[in-house]
């Protein structure tokens, strides 16, 4: 059994000889050398620091078990590989995280091919766009790993000097990789004038717990900050208190039962915090459908509109208002159908006068890294506006903007 090598803490190395051991490979020294650099940058880009995910602690407690005996807690995982990536139920979360994985895969032909795409005179977005969009995390964080010891520069940085537009932050947005982005949208709707609602809700609700953890984690790595204190200081008001519910990662995991005496006596209470009652207490619905998991929220959903004949939408349609309502509607949709909800955040970012590049290339990126859930998004969406999405992007979209979407939405360009 190797060493540990001094960089990498017991933790880590347990899920690297774990991740070995599933595949076959002999346990030498240079096997884990061989992961050392990608595994470095998974520390800081995918895995957060703190105890392992549910995933890996059943690995630890059964190491020799086969990887099909853990698949149903690594399905909805986007640094899957995609060819194994199980097909996701509509109600989990589609763009997790994840713990790290270990890949057999030579990252310098595609790094190579990306610093001659960039070299010289002219740029070749086309080969841009055929490696970077069709990769997933890992391979992601496995390519900037070999484009820096191999080239020797910094490929984030070179393709921002090559590219422009809304182009180039698609591109980075892919770089970066899920969770790094995710932070770095969040900075940024926060730090500039007024606060970016819609980003805060994409980022932030529906998350399980891990995923908060990690993304508070890495907000605070990145940027020296508290998200919380940053988010406290940008909202107001019981809006502020709603997000620090959220920011609290206290829902129940999707293991957790759905009691339906639990489910009755919660509907009850929404429907006198709301309907049966003047006034509204707001509080009491956010942090109902803030640490619930989507099942349970799924089924409160249900039993509201056979008990009171009415959609639970329809009431938070009628007795919230601003950023509020918007995101207790976010979690409502989340947790029902996670395809119909992306589909409709999609056609949101192009509906009405101009097209908000941000939210596209964003939610766009989001998806693409779980191509089974993205195939879910296309068919919600084929279902729900008679059309198909890929029409409707190259509708809002032109050049290489237009053939970076359409890649990462799965069409051939």
């Amino acid at each position: 059994m190797a060493t540990t090598p001094p960089h990498m803490d017991s933790t880590l190395l347990q899920e690297v000889t774990i991740r070995l051991r599933q595949g076959n490979i002999p346990l030498r020294k240079d096997n884990i050398r061989r992961q050392q650099a990608i595994i470095h940058r998974l520390k800081v880009n995918i895995l957060p620091h703190t105890a392992l995910t549910p995933l890996s602690r059943e690995a630890t407690r059964n190491p020799t078990a086969h990887p099909h005996q853990t698949k149903d807690m690594e399905r909805h995982h986007p640094d899957h590989p995609r060819g194994n990536t199980a097909h996701p139920h509509p109600d989990m979360e589609p763009h997790r995280y994840g713990p790290p994985q270990i890949i057999q895969w030579d990252a310098r032909p595609d790094a190579q091919a990306l610093r001659g795409a960039m070299k010289g005179f002219g740029t070749d977005e086309k080969t841009l766009i055929r490696v970077l969009a069709t990769k997933d995390p890992l391979q992601i964080e496995a390519l900037k790993d070999a484009y820096s010891r191999h080239i020797g520069r910094n490929l984030q940085k070179d393709i921002e000097s090559e590219t422009r537009g809304w182009f180039e932050k698609g591109l980075v947005a892919l770089v970066r990789g899920p969770l790094l982005h995710d932070v770095h949208l969040l900075r940024e709707a926060i730090s500039g004038p007024g606060t970016n609602e819609d980003v805060l809700n994409d980022v932030l609700l529906g998350r399980n717990n891990a995923d908060m953890h990690a993304i508070k984690s890495m907000y605070q790595r990145e940027f020296g900050r508290s998200l919380e204190a940053d988010v406290k200081g940008d909202l107001s008001l019981k809006t502020e208190q709603h997000f620090m519910i959220v920011l609290g990662a206290s829902r129940a995991e999707e293991s957790a039962p759905v009691i339906p005496q639990a489910i009755d006596q919660e509907v009850q209470e929404i429907y006198r915090a709301t309907e049966g009652k003047v006034g509204t207490d707001e509080m009491l619905v956010c942090s109902i459908l803030s640490t619930r998991s989507d099942s349970q929220i799924h089924a409160i959903n249900d039993s509201y509109e056979r008990k009171f004949r009415k959609r639970l939408e329809d009431v938070i349609r009628k007795e919230f208002s601003g950023h509020m309502k918007d995101a207790l509607l976010y979690q409502l949709r989340s947790a029902i159908n996670k395809p119909a909800h992306a589909a409709k955040l999609l056609e949101d970012a192009m509906a009405g006068m101009g097209t908000k590049d941000h939210l596209l290339v964003s939610r766009v990126v989001r998806y693409h890294w779980d191509q089974r859930f993205m195939a879910d998004v296309k068919r919600a969406y084929q279902d729900r506006y008679r059309k198909s999405l890929a029409s409707r992007i190259k509708g809002e979209t032109s050049g290489y903007y237009e053939k970076l979407m359409l890649a990462c939405i799965g069409e051939l360009v």
